[in-house]
């Protein structure tokens, strides 16, 4: 007999312990990956918003590049 948590156990008690433990720990290792995931995806959803942010408030000055671009290309060059 083993004591417990003041309780007295036998031998077949500790080893059912000591499975749920085991299962215990294999549920928090998937939670885990659960949270990883999450985690990632929390990231990507920043670095999104950043992105279009950005994108947003430098628009008119990339539009106004291209548009350049664009006209200096269509021009044929003088030699």
């Amino acid at each position: 007999m083993y004591i417990l948590r003041g309780f007295a156990h036998s031998r077949l008690d500790i080893c059912s312990v000591s499975i749920l433990m085991k299962r215990s720990l294999l549920f928090r290792k998937k939670s885990k990956r659960g949270q990883t995931l999450v985690e990632y995806a929390l990231i990507l959803a920043f670095i999104a918003v950043v992105a279009i942010s950005v994108l947003q408030a430098l628009g008119k000055q990339v539009t106004a590049t291209f548009s350049r671009i664009t006209t200096s290309l269509a021009t044929p060059a003088s030699h």
